[in-house]
């Protein structure tokens, strides 16, 4: 017997499916036989993937500038699994753990090499701000929690350092066992060239379509080649989308070049949720029909290959054994207009609208789903 059946689940290469889930595990996948506690049929009309995974997001609730509920940019929103991007350092990444212990989304953290976090714009600015032995022993005390770290390298949070701080959490990177290291980019200095030159295979470039001077394009639009060889090392890229870093043209150019994102990330708090260009990870996604991408691709970039950036090896895939995450949502064939950091709005014909997110084998219906009553049955 098991605990749950969903029937006929479409997806996201058009095939159909049943997925049976046990004790919080992917059971069995196929079509399945047998009963179960509770059975749900999406009669092949509604879509279902691995739980989308947010890879950048700012929800740590106690933060003066970027703050937010992890459930209102997870479960709420389809998304089963958040992973906060360096809201907090050694200093209050404690609290932020126990804060997040009641919410229903998965919560991991992404450790600022800046003890304090991002209290100020500016965490970078004072080297005495990266303590090693602070590090060490929060990564040592919440392992399970802190799956990497994170250093926004760009000159309103760095100040005079210029590059020094990324070589510091290189060195960070090395002593704690290889973790998962993000990097911001934005305004220079340093230069995108400097930064590109000092990542190593499995390092997440966060921001990759920024439109800003510092970007991964050169003036002509072709990759830089700083830029082209970190990719070839095994860096990989992230959206990050945030109120300030994705411009369509940048994305445009670069997809069509082949330089896909390997995470499709929202870089989320409450001001650009609210008030966008966010709005949701479902909304960033989007977006992304526009610049030529699929939708086996976009979804692969908030499953299988967030996951595997992240190193979260039991999320991702729908396979058994693996964890329960999976989100349920439709794909609206209606006009929408879409903005991206700089302004620039175009209109898309496609939509993701993101219904019941399920974690661990827990149905949570979203806003989406509510304001829909598709699964009042």
């Amino acid at each position: 017997m098991f605990d749950l059946i969903i029937r006929r689940a479409r997806l996201a290469d058009g095939s159909l499916t049943d997925i049976a889930v046990h004790h919080g595990k992917i059971a069995a996948l196929g079509e399945v036989a047998g009963a179960a506690a509770e059975e749900r049929d999406l009669a092949g009309r509604y879509w279902l993937s691995a739980g989308w995974i947010d890879s950048h997001v700012h929800c740590y609730p106690k933060s003066p500038i970027y703050h937010d509920e992890a459930d209102r940019v997870g479960v709420e929103t389809g998304v089963t699994t958040v992973v906060d991007a360096g809201s907090t350092g050694a200093d209050d990444v404690d609290e932020f753990y126990q804060l997040t212990r009641s919410a229903s989304t998965q919560v991991y953290a992404l450790l600022n090499i800046a003890r304090t976090g991002i209290v100020t714009q500016n965490e970078l600015a004072d080297m005495k701000q990266i303590d090693k032995v602070g590090v060490r022993d929060a990564v040592q005390r919440l392992p399970g929690f802190i799956i990497g770290i994170k250093a926004r390298m760009s000159s309103s949070v760095v100040g005079a350092n210029g590059i020094n701080p990324l070589i510091r959490a290189k060195e960070i990177q090395r002593e704690n066992g290889d973790l998962p290291l993000m990097v911001h980019i934005g305004n220079n200095p340093p230069d995108l060239d400097e930064i590109a030159d000092l990542l190593s295979s499995g390092d997440i470039i966060t921001h990759c379509y920024n439109g800003k001077p510092n970007r991964i394009l050169t003036p002509a639009g072709e990759l830089k080649a700083s830029v082209s060889r970190a990719i070839q090392r095994g860096v990989r890229l992230d959206v990050g989308h945030g109120s300030a870093s994705f411009s369509f043209e940048v994305a445009r150019v670069a997809i069509a070049q082949g330089i896909l994102p390997h995470s499709i990330s929202s870089d989320i708090y409450c001001r650009n949720r609210m008030n966008g260009p966010v709005y949701t990870l479902a909304h960033v996604m989007s977006k992304f029909f526009n610049v030529g991408m699929t939708l086996p691709q976009i979804v692969d970039c908030v499953t299988r290959k967030a996951a595997e950036g992240l190193r979260l090896h039991s999320k991702g895939r729908l396979e058994v054994g693996l964890d329960a995450d999976l989100t349920i949502f439709d794909v609206k064939e209606e006009t929408c207009l879409f903005t991206d950091s700089e302004g620039l709005s175009v209109s898309g014909e496609k939509q993701l609208v993101p219904l019941v997110a399920v974690v661990g084998g827990q149905w949570f219906i979203t806003d989406e789903g509510k304001m829909h009553h598709v699964f009042d049955l």
